[in-house]
């Protein structure tokens, strides 16, 4: 007897994931959300690591090792092109949109931070009567070194391969 099979039961069959139902089921969406939300995480021992402090400001902060943007544009295209191979459109977009974004970090970023921490220095030994002498300090901490945009796109890759095997 031939059975009829309805368009509910066809999308439930072709959508049937291994995660748990309150996940979304988005690959590239969910491996960028964690690989971003682990890479801030573990800026918190690495910060231990380098300088025996911990700083829980740095899970919210940028900069540092490693490099969330960095993973989590690396995740993103890593997850869109295990889902939909390499030969697509979106997997072009998402690896020409990661390879702007750590350009970015190790480029402009970086070098913006290091002006702001020579800026700081300078207003720091202003006298007390110049105005500028209490300026608030500027944020240094904007970009990566090759090493952190490297090891935040690992990181990212290994999110999302994770989380393919897992789906």
């Amino acid at each position: 007897m031939d059975e009829v099979i309805t368009a509910t039961d066809a999308s439930s069959n072709s959508q049937s994931t291994s995660l748990p139902n309150f996940l979304p089921t988005n690959l590239p969406l969910l491996s960028a959300f964690l690989a971003f939300a682990l890479a801030q995480f573990l800026k918190l021992f690495t910060t231990w690591f380098k300088e025996k402090r911990w700083d829980t400001r740095r899970m919210l902060g940028s900069g540092g090792m490693p490099s969330s943007h960095s993973a989590t544009v690396t995740a993103l295209a890593a997850a869109i092109g295990f889902q939909e191979g390499a030969g697509g459109s979106a997997f072009a977009l998402a690896v020409v949109m990661a390879s702007v974004v750590m350009y970015d970090a190790t480029g402009v970023r970086l070098h913006a931070g290091r002006q702001a921490e020579l800026l700081n220095q300078i207003v720091c030994e202003l006298p007390p009567e110049h105005p500028l002498s209490n300026v608030r300090p500027l944020r240094d901490s904007l970009g990566h070194t090759p090493l952190q945009v490297i090891a935040g796109a690992a990181l990212g890759i290994i999110v999302s391969y994770l989380l393919r095997n897992t789906s």
